[in-house]
């Protein structure tokens, strides 16, 4: 089986191909270029250059978050339309867990996959890395800092680009922790291609985005309604 993998809900952006069980080509940028358009021609220079027709995919897969609102609409938009124009079947697959397989080559060990969400949270899921494979701990959740610590019982293994901030709340707090080497700490193409290829094939679908948490346009508009809403109910009270 050959899958086409695009990963976009950070900083960083890659498509990479996987075939009969290992890596064939891997095209990463992590400069902050705008994901639109970079994506898509990064997944078609990674096929020129593997010498893979993009008709001989099998499968497209996609990390559908959480992450960048923007950068996951981008990724789960472009799958979308190579599903489409290639009438391949797609795979959106949890971006916390396909930064989890980049470390389930540490037997045994706590995986802590964090990703920064801004006002003190993380994006966070748990995994242990088990037989070359992951069992899941915990499910993909937008968590305080402070709430996330009292988890990790043991050093945990950090993955993600939310690593060094978890690990700042650890060193302050005492606590153990191995940071995972930058090159498999980011998120990547790789581990969305390694989740997909143990995903269940009912998985299998048209993926949507999966954001946890509103944008922070819907949090400002919710505020502005209930806003209004209050102010209609004060005046209603004076009359």
């Amino acid at each position: 089986m050959k899958i086409l993998a695009l990963e976009s809900s950070a900083l960083a952006a890659s498509a990479a191909l996987w075939a009969d069980g290992r890596c064939v080509g891997l095209y990463l940028q992590n400069c902050g270029l705008t994901h639109s358009e970079t994506l898509l021609p990064m997944a078609e220079n990674l096929m020129k250059g593997t010498g893979v027709p993009l008709g001989d995919v099998d499968l497209i897969a996609v990390a559908r978050g959480p992450g960048s609102f923007t950068g996951v609409r981008i990724g789960v938009a472009t799958a979308k339309g190579l599903s489409w124009g290639l009438d391949k079947p797609c795979c959106g697959v949890s971006t916390l867990e396909a930064m989890a397989w980049q470390g389930a080559h540490w037997e045994g060990k706590l995986l802590c996959c964090c990703m920064d969400a801004r006002r003190g949270q993380v994006y966070n899921a748990l995994f242990r890395a088990e037989g070359a494979g992951l069992r899941r701990l915990s499910e993909d959740r937008a968590i305080a800092l402070g709430e996330l610590l009292p988890e990790l019982t043991e050093a945990p293994v950090l993955l993600g680009d939310g690593a060094e901030l978890t690990a700042k709340a650890m060193t302050e707090a005492g606590l153990p922790f191995l940071p995972a080497p930058e090159p498999l700490r980011i998120q990547s193409a790789w581990g969305v291609a390694l989740a997909a290829a143990n995903a269940p094939q009912e998985a299998w679908g048209e993926p949507e985005p999966v954001y946890l948490r509103l944008s922070q346009a819907e949090r400002e508009r919710l505020a502005r309604l209930e806003k209004e809403q209050h102010h209609l109910l004060d005046r209603d009270k004076g009359e």
